[in-house]
């Protein structure tokens, strides 16, 4: 099964990329730059396999630049606990 099929799964593969990271060192704002920089390919190239990756699609289309970088920040926030 694709990460993509389950939410909870793909929060938590997110999960582990993001504390894989932080261990290298890279800090938040690189961090969120690459959420960013996925997010923008997963609404573009794939089609989403759930309710939830449906909806952060659709959010992400009508946003502006700004709009979905917040929301590129707020899903790393979702997955790090720390």
């Amino acid at each position: 099964m694709s990460v993509l099929q389950n939410f909870d799964e793909w929060k938590k593969f997110l999960q582990d990329r993001v504390d894989q990271a932080s261990s290298l060192g890279m800090d938040k704002v690189t961090i969120n730059d690459l959420a960013y920089e996925i997010g923008d390919y997963l609404a573009q190239d794939v089609d989403p396999k759930n309710e939830q990756e449906r909806l952060l699609k659709e959010l992400w289309d009508v946003a502006d630049e700004n709009q979905q970088r917040v929301m590129a920040e707020l899903m790393v926030k979702l997955v790090d606990h720390k």
